[in-house]
């Protein structure tokens, strides 16, 4: 453990501390484009705000998270080279970053302390998170020690994000003298997240009479989001400063040290909507996946549906409506209105609009198909056809024209298995992946606050996906209304069907809905990846058998 700095009571004055919260978007590998963000970052925060220290987020040299990159023989040759080219650079604010630091043997998710091109401190993080998409224990060893550190005549105490949820770190900084708690984090978004954060910071700050200063990663990587909200708890527990969620920045905060460092406070930014929040998210998954993979652009299936309609929405808001191309593939049960009202969607948002019938290619399907089918009734077969010539015609543009197709399904649909293998579910992304049906609807209402471009009638007219005469989704799923509250009880909080009928619902909806979750796994591994917005989505977070045994019961 470093000696605590010189800071006291006894000062003619409070000291003075500046440090600057990086709330930057980081690129997973690219370790040597992350380490010039750093130094562009210090620069910046050093000639425009007078910085005494730069917060970098977790593991920022490598992006989080790294997963089995962390594998790779030359990775500890890559980070020397970065922390050697930090160092060399001699910039004059102490800069805090995180990166994988191998120590006797042993890996390590670290906090490393940049100053005037030497270093300086390096912290160990001490709790390691594995649960839900986390998987830290799979590469790193736990540390043990704790870290405080004079900088600028003021006694710091460093951690790494899961440290300050855990008891032990922050309390152990604290008793060794620290009067500031730099954290360094890398924290997915969910919904309620920020609250959650807000809650824990202003307890630990109160609970050991420390300001802390919270600093987070924001973008998009594969299936997470990012959120910033970087803060600023002082002493007593009161937020001081707030960053903005969904947006990158150095967002700078002054201390006044004495007995207590106490921030000086900013004006706090508005609560957002649970709309504006998960819409904000999307719009960032989407936005970060199609760039950071190098796509040109976007097509996508535009039904006349909701869940087409507010894909195309994020899409458009995302990337600009000239990377976007929706195309609706019209059959004969497809009705007017949803002719109409894709095509006054996509004339409202710019977008490139195709219409290509997939009716003649129904019928050669069929007529092929015509022997083998002989003397059967259709059934989902047909349904299910339909839904894959439209990916097939999804896929060729994509393959053309370099574009990533994006899907449309949720997370209801997702769940029950309400969509068609190599059809629907065929392409590179699914926006609405984590996202449930009833809050579909609540993020177009929110969509069209902003400005009025998904036509109402697609709000309000009964969700049907069109693949038989008169089909509504009803007809064979209870109302969405129950359903999703079925769902988040046996998918996001791990209810029994026995526990969830005790709630009130019907058994028969209840052990059809968990049936249906039960079997369509084998569905879901096959689907694309989503931006994740809930505590449990399909995919890091939820690894069940496809094969096995497991009855419905308690």
């Amino acid at each position: 453990m470093a000696t605590p700095g010189t800071a006291s009571a006894d000062s003619d004055s409070p000291r003075k501390l500046r440090v600057v919260m990086a709330q930057l978007d980081f690129l997973v590998g690219d370790i040597p484009g992350n380490a010039e963000l750093v130094l562009k970052a210090t620069r910046q925060a050093h000639e425009q705000q007078k910085a005494d220290i730069v917060l970098f987020p977790e593991l920022c040299l490598t992006g989080y998270p790294p997963e089995d990159l962390l594998l790779r023989p030359s990775l500890d040759l890559r980070i020397a080279e970065a922390l050697e080219r930090l160092q060399q650079a001699n910039l004059e604010p102490a800069m805090l970053i995180g990166a994988p630091v191998r120590s006797g043997g042993l890996l390590y998710n670290a906090a490393v302390v940049v100053e005037k091109g030497e270093i300086r401190g390096r912290y160990f993080k001490r709790c390691p998170p594995n649960y839900q998409v986390f998987d830290e224990r799979r590469y790193f060893a736990e540390g043990r020690d704790t870290l405080v550190m004079d900088i600028k005549g003021v006694p710091v105490g460093i951690t790494v994000c899961e440290d300050i949820w855990k008891d032990g770190p922050l309390e152990d900084a604290a008793a060794a003298g620290a009067q500031l708690i730099l954290n360094l984090n890398a924290s997915p978004y969910d919904i309620d997240k920020q609250a959650r954060r807000k809650a824990l910071l202003e307890r630990k700050a109160a609970d050991n009479r420390v300001s802390i200063v919270y600093t987070n990663l924001v973008g998009g990587q594969d299936e997470l989001v990012f959120d910033g909200g970087s803060m600023v708890v002082d002493h007593a527990g009161a937020l001081a400063v707030e960053a903005p969620q969904f947006a990158d920045g150095l967002f700078p905060v002054e201390f006044l040290c004495e007995h207590h460092c106490q921030p000086i406070s900013q004006p706090l930014p508005a609560e957002p909507s649970l709309e504006a929040n998960v819409y904000n998210a999307l719009v960032t998954g989407v936005r970060d996946y199609v760039n950071k993979n190098g796509f040109k652009s976007v097509v996508l299936g535009l039904s006349g549906g909701i869940d087409s309609a507010v894909t195309l929405a994020v899409a458009a808001d995302a990337l600009g409506k000239d990377r976007v191309r929706a195309v609706m593939m019209p059959f004969r049960y497809t009705s007017s209105a949803s002719l109409e009202d894709a095509e006054a969607q996509a004339s409202a948002m710019g977008v490139q609009y195709d219409v290509f019938s997939i009716e003649p290619m129904y019928d050669v399907f069929m007529q092929t198909l015509a022997k083998p089918f002989e003397g059967t009734r259709p059934d989902t077969t047909e349904e299910n056809l339909q839904a894959r010539l439209r990916g097939v015609l999804l896929m060729s543009l994509s393959n053309k024209f370099g574009s990533l197709v994006l899907t449309t399904g949720n997370k209801s649909e997702m769940a029950v298995g309400y969509s068609t293998l190599y059809g629907d579910m065929a392409g590179g992304f699914d926006v609405l992946k984590d996202v449930p049906k009833t809050l579909v609807f609540r993020l177009a209402w929110y969509r069209n606050s902003l400005s009025p471009v998904i036509p109402e009638r697609v709000i309000t007219r009964p969700p049907s996906a069109e693949l038989a005469p008169d089909q509504k989704d009803e007809d064979s799923l209870p109302g969405y209304d129950i359903l999703d509250q079925i769902l988040n009880l046996y998918v996001e909080r791990d209810y029994s069907a026995e526990a969830i009928v005790a709630e009130g619902f019907e058994r028969a909806d209840v052990e059809r809905v968990v049936r249906l979750v039960d079997i369509n796994e084998y569905k879901r591994r096959q689907a694309p990846i989503g931006v994740r917005i809930t505590e449990r989505g399909f995919g890091k977070d939820r690894r069940y058998p496809i094969t096995n045994g497991w009855k419905i019961g308690k």
